[in-house]
């Protein structure tokens, strides 16, 4: 069930930054929130994760290009994409869920089916060569 909305894709040439945005980001303690991605013929994967507390864990190869953060302020979660590459094209989702032992536990159970509480809707991102 959709109650999360992720905005902030499009098309962007390799090496290029995008940010992706997804609301309302409800930071209630022990839960956790996270960007994860699709591409055409494959498995959903982890992109990041938050938890409560700000600690954070990234998919495979993807820290130090991307960054997810949170403003509590703005109940918004965001996913900054820089020196984009073309295997980043993918649908994108934003997902909540609740795990209150923190970001390893999240990020191993996010990876089952049912294992995230909310979904946003998706926001495509195309990398162009």
């Amino acid at each position: 069930q959709e109650q999360l909305v992720a905005s902030g894709g499009g098309s962007v040439q390799a090496g290029g930054s995008l940010r992706l945005s997804c609301a309302p980001a409800g930071y209630v303690d022990g839960y956790c929130m996270g960007w994860f991605r699709q591409a055409p013929g494959k498995e959903r994967e982890v992109v990041a994760i938050i938890d409560s507390g700000g600690s954070t864990r990234y998919g495979d190869s993807l820290e130090g290009r991307f960054a997810i953060s949170q403003d509590t302020s703005k109940s918004t979660l965001y996913l900054q994409m820089n020196s984009v590459k073309p295997e980043d094209t993918a649908m994108y989702y934003c997902a909540a869920g609740f795990y209150p032992l923190g970001v390893a536990d999240c990020y191993s159970g996010s990876l089952e089916d049912g294992g995230m509480d909310y979904w946003g809707n998706g926001t495509l991102v195309t990398i162009t060569s």
